[in-house]
């Protein structure tokens, strides 16, 4: 049962690949839920994680670590199948594309059985789309006040650096003309009317603070956590890569930090701060984060907005799916002090494209 358990599991994200424009990674998990039920390679590799919760995306860390060894150079006849390396894939190779997945599931065993111990961060660039919206609105809003950026699940922090990138939509674009991240398509049908306000009155913000927490953070100036990074993106996505080396490139010259800490201890630690705007945002995050501890995180945050006040605002901005539980539309949510929280938009799960509600 808890080989089916998890063969399931994989056709369930295949699916999800399918939908989501990644071909080849629908392929081959179609395929390594039948190497599951057969006893092959895949299911040796998952020994213990058969039964792990749906939240673990198993399978994404599996598929995170082959793809690291195929941008390091250690899977060759593997890569030449991945445009992220190069390579390109194609209908007609995917009985060659997936008897050299397979191999290489068998030969780096070890090496995949500790990538299964990770959680997947690609830390989605494309994201900041939304969070930035949410940024420029809440600043507004309270008359242009600096800003204290505090993100809750920040992986690497790059998003942490969101007021550098470039966003842009038909007939509106914000943020420095030669940012090394650009955000282009990102908003369906242009930006809605009250972005471009604010955007407007704001052509720059002011950021005195980058500050975050995750329980794994990863450091985007060391090879190692880039590498990840760039393999839990999904090898046809050769817009997200673009992103992302952006993003690594902005992260080397503009300081962010980010500790090693639950969401609930780390906003514990967090007041207002007379004479700017704080910032508590997050995305796509949630899921990671069990449900006794997410309460606590709900009274952080009320803590944290009841504490603020016209001289000390505070907000908090998410993108996270709606109903979260049913992931099924992801949403940007605002709420500036202990006032309503407001549904500004929904937008695709990496953030681009996205639409006002």
């Amino acid at each position: 049962m808890s080989r089916e358990q998890a063969a399931a599991a994989m056709e369930r994200q295949a699916r999800a690949c399918a939908e989501m424009d990644a071909a080849l990674y629908a392929d081959l998990l179609a395929r390594a839920a039948g190497d599951v039920r057969a006893g092959g390679p895949c299911a040796t590799v998952i020994t213990g994680y058969e039964d792990a919760d749906a939240d673990a995306l198993v399978s994404l860390r599996l598929l995170g670590g082959v793809h690291a060894l195929v941008l390091s150079g250690r899977a060759p006849e593997l890569a030449r199948f991945y445009p992220s390396a190069g390579g390109a894939h194609r209908a007609a190779d995917a009985p060659a594309c997936w008897a050299a997945f397979r191999a290489v599931v068998e030969a780096e065993h070890d090496t995949l059985r500790g990538w299964l111990r990770r959680p997947p961060q690609t830390n989605e660039v494309g994201r900041a789309n939304l969070l930035l919206a949410g940024l420029l609105l809440a600043v507004h809003e309270v008359g242009g006040l600096p800003v204290r950026l505090v993100e809750l699940g920040a992986s690497a922090g790059l998003n942490l650096r969101a007021d550098r990138f470039r966003v842009e939509a038909a007939g509106f674009a914000w943020g420095p003309a030669d940012s090394p991240v650009r955000l282009p398509g990102a908003w369906r049908g242009g930006a809605p009317d009250w972005l471009r306000a604010a955007a407007g009155a704001y052509p720059e913000l002011t950021v005195v603070e980058r500050l975050g927490c995750d329980v794994a953070p990863l450091d985007p100036g060391d090879p190692d956590g880039a590498l990840a990074l760039r393999a839990y993106l999904w090898p046809e996505h050769t817009a997200r890569a673009a992103r992302l080396a952006g993003a690594l490139e902005l992260a080397g010259r503009l300081p962010a930090r980010v500790v090693a800490a639950g969401a609930a201890d780390f906003l514990a630690k967090i007041a207002p701060r007379p004479g700017t705007l704080t910032v508590v945002w997050h995305s796509v995050m949630r899921q990671y984060v069990p449900a006794e501890e997410w309460a606590r995180v709900t009274v952080e945050l009320e803590r944290l907005a009841a504490a603020g006040g016209p001289d000390a605002p505070v907000a908090h901005l998410s993108f996270e799916p709606h109903p979260w539980e049913a992931r099924n539309d992801f949403q940007l949510r605002a709420r500036l002090g202990t006032g309503p929280e407001r549904l500004l938009a929904e937008a695709h799960p990496h953030g681009l494209p996205a639409w006002p509600t």
